[in-house]
């Protein structure tokens, strides 16, 4: 006959013990702790179990001391089975770069992506609009959040909706602008500490495992994203408020008249995106006289600027900044070092070295490398709208986009003569006290 064992569960894996110990017969004669034991029978007898056996006697120090044991073994296995809690991914910081096209972002972008301690992707929400192209920002907005939450969580498995099921990290939206693709474990093209170059990332990288970039992504302190398809602050609540996260926005806006200078360079490439941004149900919108698209844009910022800086929920105190392009070009060091600061990154002094590099080149860039992170003079590039774009089409951007400006402190000009007058300084003081923050409403019905 096999020996009988009597089972405690709690919800985990029984814990079991010979029926003829002694310190159950005790345990199971009285009220206690230990009262829930049961045996494979559906009642217990402990007369049943003694009849025709002697049982022998123990101490009530060893019965005590049995009694501790099997608490400590109960307790081991109670916390081997409790799920983690998913504050546990609050040893990473995330970062979301939010912005619209042709405003900096790429160039914000990689200061961010060449940091040591950075996993940075462009852009992944794209994937969603490229197979939602149908859809409207706002019917989109909830897609987007939520691969940009599995994204900051490391789950890549979020893109089988969006890419094939063998794919490779080339498949990825600009994968090859990320360093950290382009590094270990993903692929031996750079090292982490050092600059990375997108066109030799494309020829070393591009066949690599897309599950890499999970593992990749797992191993660094610092995820980044950058994305322009947000068009107010109120749908990244649920993120901001997410124990899972530990969420900082980094909000780059720049001069709307800069904007559209930009975006007339780059009209046919984004015209899938204009669609887009003017709910036209899949129609492209490459040609926009009536400059729809650079309007939207103008109010989604104010939007997002209003929600964040004028009584802001709790959960965003300190989570937020404001960046103008144009302070970048001014002081790019000084603007970066705060911008570390704000997101938990130091400055290195490669880093350092490579900013004042990038941002102290020759001239504006060329039209060819509108969407590359190239070697220019931030500052001409900040200024180059004054000299391109004819007066008429400034003046109906500032009445388009007077909200804007006012909030974000950018000062209009009122003549031709102004307009090319570049010692006229044109960007106003920041902080809430340097100019007045209106609203988009009162600054419509004034201009």
């Amino acid at each position: 006959m096999g020996t009988s064992l009597l089972c405690l569960s709690a919800s985990l894996p029984p814990f079991c013990l010979p029926l003829h110990w002694a310190p159950l017969k005790l345990m199971a004669s009285r009220e206690g702790p230990c009262s829930g034991v049961h045996t494979s029978s559906s009642t217990f007898s402990p007369g049943a179990l003694t009849r025709g056996m002697r049982l022998p006697r123990f101490s009530s120090a060893l019965v005590f001391s049995l009694l501790i044991a099997q608490t400590c073994i109960l307790v081991f296995l109670v916390s081997r089975q409790t799920p983690r809690s998913p504050a546990g991914s609050r040893e990473h910081v995330h970062v979301l770069v939010l912005s619209s096209w042709r405003s900096g972002s790429s160039f914000v972008g990689q200061l961010f992506s060449q940091h040591p301690d950075v996993f940075y992707l462009m852009e992944p929400a794209w994937h969603v609009w490229d197979a939602l192209s149908q859809g409207s920002a706002p019917a989109l907005h909830m897609a987007v959040r939520d691969l940009v939450r599995s994204v900051f969580l490391c789950d890549m498995d979020v893109f089988d909706a969006y890419l094939p099921w063998r794919r490779n990290i080339s498949d990825l939206f600009q994968w090859a602008v990320s360093r950290a693709l382009c590094s270990p474990p993903v692929c031996n093209a750079f090292a982490r500490g050092h600059i990375s170059s997108e066109e030799v990332c494309k020829s070393l990288c591009a066949t690599r495992p897309f599950g890499l970039a999970q593992e990749a992504c797992s191993s660094y302190s610092h995820i980044v994203l950058k994305e322009v398809r947000f068009f107010n602050l109120q749908v990244l609540y649920p993120l901001l408020s997410d124990p899972a996260l530990n969420l900082r926005i980094v909000h780059l806006v720049r001069d709307p008249r800069a904007v559209l200078r930009s975006r007339e360079q780059t009209a046919k490439a984004l015209a899938r995106d204009s669609g887009i941004v003017l709910g036209t149900n899949g129609t492209w919108v490459e040609a926009d006289p009536g400059l729809r698209v650079v309007s939207e844009v103008c109010r989604s910022h104010v939007r997002i600027a209003e929600a964040a800086l004028h009584k802001p929920p709790p959960f965003l105190q300190d989570r937020y900044r404001l960046v103008r392009y144009e302070d970048l070009a001014r002081d790019p060091l000084t603007e970066i070092r705060e911008l570390y600061a704000f997101t938990g990154l130091d400055l290195t002094p490669q880093l350092q070295t490579w900013i004042h590099n990038i941002t102290h080149g020759s001239g504006p860039g060329a039209r060819r490398e509108a969407f590359k992170t190239s070697s220019r003079d931030a500052l001409v590039v900040s200024q180059a709208w004054r000299h391109a774009l004819p007066f008429a089409k400034i003046r109906r951007v500032q009445e388009l986009c007077a909200g804007a400006l006012q909030l974000l402190g950018y000062r209009p000009v009122y003549s031709e003569l102004e307009q090319r007058d570049l010692s006229l300084d044109l960007l106003l003081p920041r902080g809430m006290d340097s100019f007045k923050w209106a609203s988009s409403t009162d600054a419509q019905s004034e201009s």
